[in-house]
């Protein structure tokens, strides 16, 4: 496994900003592997993902905190640093669909996923077989429109129990509380069977196939409090015709939703993944 930093920086934009924060890496004898910027002209900011190896860094990282402080807030910067060797825990949360779970818990099973997977959770019995071929644990918390506070409180029990870091909603079939969500600001991600802003909520294959459109999509983006609105992390298209009935595009979505979840996790576990406003960046 590789030991590297990974630090995430937003800020105004303004000239000294890469020096400054290079030559505070050479000063501890850094090695940088991977430095990626972007400036958004219309917001004024500055954005960066920089990696580099920890092996021979001359800095404590228990002390990179303070040490990287007067430099923060001379520019005025948000940052994140994370290490490599620190795997976060990982929950997905299901219903019935087990193809986006059977997905990510083989990738994880052969190291695509630099993570932990400690807990699935589900609101059917349907995807315990596949949860415990993987030896991942199970369980089910029936939700109804009546127990909704309830069954969200005894969710987030088993998420502090198993010091859950992320969650990922593999076609979970349930709108998340406001209070659910807030406990959990970007660090919850799900997968929506169209391209999102279009046919948002419910039945989007039947809607695009009532519209007659010739592209349909998958979205994976950060949840937040407003239904299929949080900041988007990766989609992808393809084509049909009007030959296709709504169990084709079902079919073929079922691919798109796949592979558009399983970038969208890896590049969160990669911390590629930069917030601002309502939008990402994504560092190559």
């Amino acid at each position: 496994m590789k030991n590297t930093a990974t630090l995430l920086i937003s800020c105004p934009d303004r000239k000294g900003l890469v020096a400054a924060i290079a030559n505070f890496l050479y000063t501890y004898n850094a090695n940088i592997l991977h430095a990626d910027q972007h400036q958004d002209d219309d917001a004024g900011l500055f954005l960066m993902r920089i990696e580099w190896d920890l092996d021979g860094f001359a800095l404590d990282m228990a002390a990179f905190d303070a040490a990287f402080a007067p430099i923060a807030e001379r520019f005025g910067m948000q940052w994140q640093l994370r290490r490599s060797t620190q795997k976060p825990r990982m929950a997905i949360f299901v219903s019935r669909y087990d193809h986006c779970l059977v997905d990510l818990l083989h990738r994880w099973q052969i190291g695509e996923l630099a993570c932990e997977i400690p807990l699935v959770i589900s609101n059917h019995e349907d995807c315990r077989r596949i949860a415990e071929f993987y030896g991942v644990a199970y369980e089910v918390i029936a939700v109804n429109k009546d127990n909704k506070a309830e069954a969200e409180a005894a969710q987030q029990a088993l998420l502090r129990e198993h010091g859950v870091d992320l969650i990922v909603l593999a076609r979970y079939m349930q709108v998340l509380s406001h209070d659910f969500t807030s406990a959990y600001r970007q660090r919850v991600i799900n997968i929506h069977h169209s391209f999102l802003p279009a046919f948002d909520g419910a039945k989007p294959y039947h809607r695009a196939h009532a519209r007659g459109v010739k592209l349909i999509g998958a979205t994976s983006h950060y949840v937040t409090e407003v239904l299929d609105d949080g900041p988007i992390i990766e989609q992808d298209v393809t084509r049909i015709s009007h030959r296709e009935t709504v169990d084709d595009l079902i079919q073929k979505g079922r691919d798109l939703e796949r592979i558009v979840l399983s970038r969208a996790v890896r590049w969160h576990l990669d911390h590629r993944v930069l917030v601002y406003g309502n939008k990402t960046v994504v560092f190559d």
